[in-house]
């Protein structure tokens, strides 16, 4: 079954909050560093994604990531 953008952003949005910040902290230009989301949280999140859609992310993917929204498109080039 594809898995949309959307889903994806909702996704993320949610593993961020998960990792401390307010939801209303949490949107598409919000930065990584501004929500305290640090690289042990993307492992995280790359372990989360991996549970979720069955993909593996390296470390690498998650290179010049600095807002929520570039994670979110990253994620979603892979997961499509």
């Amino acid at each position: 079954m594809p898995v949309s953008q959307q889903d994806v952003e909702k996704f993320v949005f949610d593993a961020m909050v998960s990792f401390g910040p307010e939801p209303d902290e949490v949107n598409r230009d919000a930065t990584l560093e501004s929500l305290d989301v640090d690289s042990l949280d993307l492992v995280e999140l790359a372990q989360l994604v991996e549970d979720e859609y069955g993909v593996l992310l390296q470390p690498d993917d998650f290179e010049g990531i600095n807002t929520v929204g570039k994670a979110i498109d990253a994620i979603a080039a892979k997961v499509q």
